[in-house]
């Protein structure tokens, strides 16, 4: 996701680099979190991880499940848990379709990227993924390294 340069509220807090890895991301969907006041102080100082977090639908609710964020030490009677199921806020037809998604094979939900947008608010981006098998892995990383072969030999010509 590309930071808007003359936008001081937006930042990026914590990305699942290893999604794109093991999963082949087909749609990607922005959605709102509730979070309380000293998990947003938290994310505000950089205290978080996505890397082994899932979403889930559950009745008519989207919950992120296994998200870390970690305690605000100066929070200390008002504090949360660190682990806790987190709501995701997307409106009904975003929720029917994500719903739909994973009922078919092997589909799932990845958070891929949390960040705060233009407005200061948390986001949170989750993909609907499908896991890699090992050889498409492999494949994946035989062209990334020919793109990187292929630039270093432009670049040597150039």
């Amino acid at each position: 996701m590309a930071k808007p340069k003359d936008n001081p509220n937006y930042k990026v807090i914590a990305e699942n680099r290893r999604a794109r890895y093991d999963y082949a991301i087909e749609d990607d969907l922005e959605c709102g979190i509730i979070l309380s006041g000293s998990e947003v102080k938290s994310l505000r100082i950089g205290g978080s991880s996505i890397a082994d977090s899932y979403a889930s639908v559950e009745g008519a609710e989207l919950w992120l499940i296994n998200a870390y964020i970690a305690p605000y030490a100066q929070a200390k009677t008002w504090g949360h848990e660190e682990r806790r199921k987190r709501k995701l806020l997307v409106n009904k037809r975003e929720l029917a379709k994500l719903w739909s998604a994973t009922q078919r094979e092997g589909m799932t939900l990845v958070p891929l990227v949390l960040y705060f947008n233009h407005k200061g608010r948390a986001k949170l981006k989750i993909g609907i993924a499908k896991g890699k098998k090992n050889q498409d892995k492999r494949a994946t990383e035989a062209k990334r390294d020919w793109q990187r072969q292929k630039a270093r030999l432009l670049r040597e010509r150039g």
